[in-house]
């Protein structure tokens, strides 16, 4: 089932939630429909609009705008002409009073509107720069979890070895095709020996959308004499765990 992301507010990301919790999201009005989200395998974040029929997510139409039509409203009476008033004159030799420049309420609400404009350049890009922060930590995380499923395979690799004195290969007792081991981030696992003589596997990653893992090979090498693993592979040390970095 496909894990979901949404962007609160557009600049910090939830999740991750299957689609029915995202859906609830949009029905009880916590995210809209121009929210931006995202799950693996989509190239950018989209406004859950563009995903609704992906999710399942039913919009209603918008209701017709029904134009009120009022009556003219009555005419009043004219109002009595008002009594004319001479006007004031006006003493040349009166002193003016001075204008006045911007309050003290003014100056204020313009410092906040400057402030404001400076919040959302600074949380723009902050977002900017997180989204591929983000997946970087997505794509590290398929590889560490390439690894966790390989660890029985290293244990079988290593009792074999032990006991038969040279490496397994696929379809030996205990061990299967190739291809059969396809779970999750892994899509085949090759077993045999390296040409430095020592025992490994050999796993190709499976990640649909991701340039940087899809269809790379991760190495796990078994030193039988220390009883020893080595973790190295294709993709950028970005995307590997610490202890796979060479």
């Amino acid at each position: 089932m496909d894990q979901w992301f949404f962007a609160e507010g557009n600049s910090q990301q939830r999740g991750p939630l299957p689609a029915d919790e995202l859906i609830a999201l949009y029905r009880s009005s916590r995210i809209a429909l121009d929210t931006l989200v995202w799950r693996d395998g989509m190239a950018q974040w989209q406004p859950l609009e563009s995903v609704a029929a992906e999710i399942g997510l039913d919009i209603a139409p918008a209701a017709e705008a029904v134009e009120a039509i009022t009556p003219d409203p009555a005419v009043p009476p004219a109002l009595p002409a008002a009594p004319i008033t001479p006007a004031p004159s006006i003493d040349p030799t009166a002193v003016l009073p001075p204008r006045k420049g911007l309050s003290g309420c003014a100056i204020v609400g313009i410092i906040a509107a400057v402030f404001a404009v400076l919040v959302l350049i600074v949380g723009g890009v902050l977002a900017v720069l997180a989204v591929p922060a983000y997946r970087e930590y997505v794509a590290r995380g398929k590889t560490t979890e390439a690894i966790a499923t390989l660890a029985p395979i290293k244990s079988a690799v290593a009792e074999f070895a032990s006991e038969h004195g040279r490496c397994p290969v696929n379809d030996d007792e205990g061990f299967q095709p190739a291809e059969s081991y396809a779970a999750g981030a892994v899509g085949a696992v090759r077993i045999g020996r390296f040409d430095n003589g020592h025992c490994g596997v050999e796993a190709e990653l499976t990640v649909p959308g991701s340039t940087s893992l899809d269809g790379k090979l991760l190495w796990l090498d078994y030193d039988g004499e220390q009883q020893h693993w080595e973790c190295s592979g294709e993709p950028d040390d970005t995307y590997l765990p610490q202890d796979c970095r060479g």
